[in-house]
Formats: structure tokens, sequence, C-alpha cells
């Protein structure tokens, strides 16, 4: 079974920054070969919108079905209240929250990003979690690209 990838704008962003771009295309590549399957946001493609023309085209050469894409739900949005509620993440940073929420609403194997403040921060990732038990969801992997991708 393929692992179902929630990806960040920030790994996007990264096929065109030179500290992240290696690791961001590899993984760009294996959504490309179906190895993987792409999950989107509603709010990941907003992101998008205003976002360098390099970064909005990086989707294109992903199959439509190698891509999952999900919508906004009150239930998200009521996991990432909680999030803020619990002192996860502040609520000036609502959009890492819902992405968070979205995620763990859809049960992906793993969520990837750079975002080292917000997301991909072991303090953080514990409490996402410990919310997520809480309130009925499994626990959510949090990974850069590189820590998922395989050395061939």
């Amino acid at each position: 079974m393929k692992l179902r990838i929630y990806t960040d704008t920030s790994v996007l962003g990264g096929c065109e920054d030179d500290e992240f771009r290696e690791p961001s295309r590899r993984l760009l590549e294996a959504f490309q070969r179906g190895k993987l399957t792409l999950v989107l946001s509603e709010l990941t493609l907003r992101e998008l919108e205003t976002a360098p023309e390099g970064v909005r085209t990086v989707l294109v050469a992903v199959p439509s079905g190698h891509v999952e894409t999900l919508v906004l739900s009150r239930e998200a949005k009521e996991l990432a209240d909680a999030y803020i509620a619990e002192g996860a993440i502040g609520s000036r940073m609502r959009a890492d929250a819902l992405h968070i929420a979205m995620a763990s609403v859809a049960r992906v194997d793993v969520l990837v990003s750079w975002n080292f403040k917000h997301i991909v921060n072991l303090k953080r990732i514990h409490a996402y979690n410990a919310v997520n038990l809480k309130e009925g969801y499994p626990l959510l992997e949090i990974r850069t690209p590189r820590e998922i991708l395989d050395d061939e």
C-alpha cells in the first residue's frame, strides 16, 4: 500500500530553494512515479496562489491519479482550535494548525514540511499528538522529506 503523504507549501517551495531543492524534488518525483500518494489540502492550494511561478508549477508534473485533495472541514477547524486552546501553537499561526489538523483528520501516514519553527519541531509534535489523542485521533507522523525518502 502506498503511503499517503500530506505535503505542505514549504515542501513545494523547497523545490526552488538551494538548501531544500534536492530532497523536495526527489519527493515530487516519487509522487510523479506513483510510489507515494500526494495529499494536498485546499489550504495548500490557496497558499500556492501567491507563491512565485516556479513554485506554483511544481505540481503540474504529478498525475492527478497520484493526488488526493482535502477540503477544509468543520472537524479540522475544531481540531485546529483545540491545538491553539491547548497551547500547542499560537493563534497567529492558525494556518499551520489547520495543516496539522487536516492531516490528522484525514489520517494520513505522514505530514512533510520544512517549517521547523511551527511544524517539524519535537516539542510541538508532542503537543499536537497529545491533543490528537485527547480528541480521539491517531498520532501523526511529522517529518522532513529527507526522513521519508528511500536511499536507493
